[in-house]
């Protein structure tokens, strides 16, 4: 007889399944001063419970991440560090600081900022001690949170963090629930247009930075898609809910769109028709430039009233000078593009808004498409389960299936940036703090944002697509090997006179990594020279230098130093090996 002390937690016993209790447990269940016989009793119930579960219970712990996430390899990290690198510099060449804020934001917070469609898509999180809180949307309404909160009125920071969306995941077009954004935001006044010219560039420099293929930058004016809208007759409560709706332009047919709009938003015929005249010009007409589309909504025939025509004529005015303040900062005349359908983040932008769409992808899409399985990146792996998983759902309706399997087959890979003004959200922060009801002046601001899981889906069908370009995950810049001893270096009895090589290893990494080189080598005492070397030439590790240590170098005090590429080897002082490396490395930069 003995006694024990069991505690049972349901996913803590190593013997038993982790699902043979259905329900959580609040609390952990003690059984204390048992027998052996009732241990041994108990055991064997959880045993027969297991068996009872069969299949079922190793169906419940199939090792996969949930619908709209993803892991990441070394190859893969290898290629996001390098699209984060290039966003990262260009915003640091601009003037940006960097910050951080909460991963959730209480409710009150993020409500209400991202429209009809974008509210459905926050996650909710349980109450947590009376405090209501949700998985942040995007970056913008916490970064504007962070301005209030702090009386910040001035800044120029930029900010790369996970964001979160109950969306319907297309892991193709590199649409996820889980995913990071990269925001740059202007926040104080400035000369009109000025601040969207540099977002414009920005976004110029990176997409071009990355090698993608052509792009273009489409802008449009909050106050020109107002001022259409008065001239539709339109009500102004139904702007959000219409905009909504003109913005799928580039995903549907205008037909559908006109549809929802009768049937789904409230409009009559002759308004659906009114409102399609203004937003589909650019179609109707592609042989027009940015001045001829400038032209014709300045002209007399549009049926507006005076008021109305002024409203068109500023938000024009404005167009042209953001266009001639682009050009001035280094963007190309013919990847800008004005764009009267684009009616996006309307719940909070106040003016300029613009984003970022590629038009031809710069590696071979016929390659692509016939040879799928060699080409698809690891993004689409799941893509069957997911469209499974979309008939299964029922909070998706019919129609969003149906406009997500048209963008799944298309070779639309979406907007890869967006962005635009936004003078009154800080604003609204700043008042919701005021308890004396004093209205607090509004902090400016205007920003872009980049959708980075977007921009990796293109860039690692592109490296799957060019056949020279391996993805090289290790950083390591010299690799410390050595010549695989005879024999131990010591006999009974008899006093070590030669060097310990293993030792001398460990010695020089440490001078190595003291002066900033980045090396590694073998955690095995006596390796193979042989493996030592494939281990650098292999195409996930690509390592540049090889240092060899042998008994007869180091009776000299030097090492071999082997270029992995050319093979070509010199004998190196040890104590002159960091200069010369340091050399060597900084050459091969250049």
């Amino acid at each position: 007889m003995f006694s024990v002390c069991l505690l049972l937690f349901g996913e803590q016993i190593p013997s038993f399944s982790r699902s043979f209790c259905t329900k959580p447990i609040s609390k952990p269940i003690i059984y204390t001063h048992r027998s052996g016989r009732q241990v041994k009793a108990r055991m064997k119930k959880l045993e027969e419970k297991m068996a009872e579960l069969g299949e079922n219970f190793k169906s419940k712990h199939e090792l996969k991440t949930p619908k709209g996430t993803q892991d990441f390899g070394p190859e893969q990290m290898a290629v996001r560090e390098k699209v984060v690198g290039i966003i990262t510099e260009t915003f640091k060449r601009h003037g940006a600081v960097t910050i951080d804020t909460p991963v959730f934001e209480l409710r009150k917070v993020l409500m209400g900022k991202y429209g009809e469609e974008g509210s459905k898509l926050v996650y909710n999180l349980d109450d947590q001690d009376g405090e209501l809180c949700s998985m942040r949307y995007d970056l913008t309404v916490p970064f504007a949170r962070y301005l209030a909160a702090n009386k910040i009125e001035k800044i120029k920071r930029y900010q790369i963090a996970k964001v979160y969306r109950r969306d319907q995941p297309v892991m193709t077009k590199g649409r996820f629930r889980e995913f990071y954004q990269c925001d740059f935001d202007i926040a104080g006044p400035g000369e009109l247009m000025m601040q969207e010219a540099e977002c414009l560039k920005i976004a110029d420099e990176v997409i071009s930075k990355l090698e993608l293929g052509e792009f273009e930058i489409r802008i449009n004016h909050r106050l020109l898609l107002e001022a259409i809208f008065e001239a539709s007759s339109i009500p102004s409560n139904l702007f959000k809910t219409v905009s909504s709706s003109i913005d799928k332009l580039d995903k549907i047919a205008w037909a559908d769109v006109r549809e929802e709009l009768i049937n789904e938003k409230g409009l009559n015929e002759l308004m659906a028709d009114s409102i399609g005249k203004f937003v589909c010009i650019g179609e109707e007409h592609p042989d027009w430039d940015n001045s001829s589309l400038f032209d014709w909504f300045c002209s007399d025939n549009l049926s507006a009233s005076e008021e109305v025509q002024k409203s068109i004529i500023k938000a024009i005015d404005e167009l042209k000078l953001l266009f001639n303040y682009a050009i001035l900062f280094g963007c190309k005349d013919s990847r800008i593009v004005f764009s009267p359908s684009l009616a996006r983040g309307l719940d909070y932008y106040t003016g300029i808004i613009y984003e970022v769409v590629m038009k031809d992808l710069s590696f071979n899409n016929t390659q692509q498409k016939n040879n799928d399985e060699s080409t698809n990146n690891n993004l689409s792996k799941n893509v069957e389960d997911n469209k499974k998983q979309k008939k299964k759902n029922k909070n998706s309706s019919k129609k969003d299936e149906e406009e997500n399997e048209k963008e799944e087959s298309s070779g639309n890979i979406g907007s890869v940036a967006a962005g635009g003004r936004y003078d009154k959200l800080v604003g609204m922060f700043l008042n919701l703090g005021e308890k004396s009801g004093k209205k607090i002046r509004d902090v400016p601001c205007v920003g872009i944002s980049f959708g980075i899981e977007r921009l990796f889906a293109i860039m690692e069908m592109k490296m799957k697509n060019e056949k020279s370009c391996a993805v090289r995950t290790s950083p390591t810049q010299v690799y410390v090997a050595s010549v695989k001893s005879g024999g131990n270096n010591q006999k009974d009895g008899e006093k070590i006179n030669k060097p310990n090589i293993l030792f001398e290893r460990m010695k020089i990494c440490a001078k190595l990594w003291a002066a900033g080189i980045r090396a590694e080598t073998s955690y095995k005492g006596n390796p193979k020279l042989l493996e030592q070397i494939q281990f650098c030439e292999n195409e996930s590790s690509q390592i540049p230098w090889l240092l060899i240590v042998g008994e007869d170098e180091l009776a000299s005090n030097s090492v071999k130093l082997r270029c992995v590429a050319t093979r070509e080897e010199t004998l190196i002082s040890l104590d002159n090996l960091v200069n010369v490396l340091n050399e060597k490395l900084s050459m091969q930069q250049k």
